[in-house]
């Protein structure tokens, strides 16, 4: 097994949640007070990211290999933009039982591709540049709406603390480099074993990095796949509307 740093709670089958570029494990926590009754839930730091300090190639596959490493042979996954292109990875090799997948990478075109990793590399240099007045700026509503409204559908809503950590998370992550230079190398081509297992693909209406229509092409590439439209949600839909993304995640596991 390779450690990555994780946080393990709850019981049931094992479900693995993967974050996405410059993210942390701590992406996931509004929605794990709905999982963890009903899984065993690991959500991981990805290699480079986080509080996981090993890095290395940071491709799709790479990362896929990484989790496999960590978590073995046979889960249920959620994954959140690069996080769901390795996902829709684990589900193509017939690693995961089901599959979750948030806005995930590769039904782009090289337009929409380069609008992301320019998007991501923005928020990056802007969180270094101005942290000294962050947490001013992020103690506000109007200022969290500034700051955040690129990723977040209601950013008013955010915690200003977890804020702050997910920018400090963002600016020193290792592996950022890497995974943002790779995305030019990833178009999602091949459903492999997807077709076999369930398979949800979710994307909010208000996504900026990603935008939805993307999911055209997800459905055109996926058709037995269920897509689902996240109304009011941005590319990190996790705290706009946790009740129904943890809901998405139970109903493709068949726990419901």
């Amino acid at each position: 097994m390779t450690e990555l740093s994780h946080h393990r709670s709850g019981t049931g089958p094992p479900l693995v949640l993967i974050h996405g570029i410059g993210s942390r494990r701590q992406l996931w926590d509004p929605v794990l007070p709905a999982l963890r009754p009903h899984f065993d839930v690991v959500a991981l730091d990805l290699p480079g990211f986080g509080a996981s300090c090993t890095t290395g190639a940071a491709d799709v596959r790479s990362l896929a290999d990484a989790v496999v490493r960590f978590a073995g042979p046979s889960f249920h996954v959620a994954g959140s933009s690069l996080g769901g292109g390795v996902a829709l990875e684990l589900g193509r090799r017939g690693v995961a039982r089901s599959v979750t997948a948030f806005a995930p990478i590769g039904f782009w075109g090289p337009l929409s591709r380069r609008w992301c990793q320019a998007s991501v590399t923005a928020a990056r240099t802007l969180g270094r540049l101005t942290r000294p007045v962050l947490p001013a700026l992020a103690s506000t509503a109007a200022g969290r709406i500034a700051l955040f409204g690129l990723f977040f559908g209601h950013p008013a809503r955010l915690d200003p603390a977890v804020c702050l950590a997910d920018v400090d998370a963002l600016v020193a992550a290792p592996a950022f480099r890497a995974a943002r230079s790779a995305f030019a190398g990833h178009r999602f081509t091949d459903p492999g074993a997807l077709a076999t297992i369930p398979v949800t693909v979710a994307w909010g209406t208000r996504d900026a990095i990603l935008p939805a229509f993307q999911s055209r092409r997800a459905a055109a590439a996926l058709p037995h796949a269920s897509h689902v439209s996240l109304k009011g949600c941005g590319h990190l839909p996790f705290s706009d509307d946790p009740d129904t993304c943890a809901t998405l995640i139970r109903t493709t596991a068949g726990t419901t």
